[in-house]
């Protein structure tokens, strides 16, 4: 009987150690996705830069112009909404969370930017497909876009992400998130740099502007199977 009740101890022991050790794991699981999780404003605006690098790939890997204006067509509109989108609602914030200063220096290097970018975009989706220079504009184009999103990515976002986790703004990053995606929604779909990047001025002449721009949207091509203005299979 003892030996019984021993080895029965023994079961009931080495079973309890491994549903101690077994949370320890899923404790750490859980830990480490949450840590590797991006905060959901720099998610929202890293999804942008991906889809762009992937539209971007499309054209310069293809050699059929329509293909190539497809996705040209779903560049310009992607980029042209997420800059925007920034200027109006992720550069304030930089001035209004980034503390001494910095968030203004932020800001008003990331707008700089936009404009150069914003010149070279109206240039590249003025371009008929068959001109010779349209692959090598559009690379011209990613060429300052990769820079302005290397330092976006490694500098910008993470100092707004860190300012974000503090008590007071605890939630914003979120909210940002949220509010972002939907100004995509309601600002022009095409470069017009004369507008400028002052979300006053911008906010105020956008509307007006992009009710243009979604309407001739509807008789542009745009690639099958990806969320864009024209849905159609023309």
């Amino acid at each position: 009987m003892s030996l019984t009740r021993n080895f029965a101890s023994s079961i009931v022991k080495a079973g309890q150690r491994s549903q101690i050790a077994g949370a320890s794991i899923n404790s750490r699981t859980f830990v480490t996705s949450r840590a590797l999780r991006k905060p959901a404003l720099t998610e929202a605006i890293t999804d942008d830069h991906r889809k762009l690098s992937e539209y971007y790939n499309e054209i310069v890997n293809s050699n059929d112009n329509d293909h190539k204006e497809r996705f040209g067509n779903q560049f310009t509109w992607e980029l042209a909404r997420h800059s925007v989108a920034e200027e109006l609602i992720v550069y304030p914030a930089f001035e209004k969370y980034i503390p001494g200063g910095v968030g203004k220096e932020h800001a008003e290097k990331d707008r700089k930017q936009h404009h150069k970018l914003k010149e070279l975009l109206k240039d590249f989706q003025n371009m008929k497909v068959e001109n010779p220079e349209y692959v090598p504009q559009l690379k011209k184009l990613y060429k300052h876009l990769e820079e302005h999103i290397k330092e976006e990515e490694s500098d910008d976002l993470p100092a707004l992400e860190r300012a974000l986790e503090l008590d007071e703004n605890r939630g914003n990053s979120e909210s940002l998130a949220k509010t972002f995606s939907r100004t995509k929604a309601f600002v022009p779909s095409r470069s017009h740099p004369a507008a400028g990047e002052n979300p006053y001025i911008e906010g105020t002449v956008g509307l007006p502007v992009a009710i243009f721009d979604h309407i001739a949207d509807l008789f542009r091509k745009y690639p099958d199977g990806k969320i864009s203005p024209n849905p159609s299979t023309k």
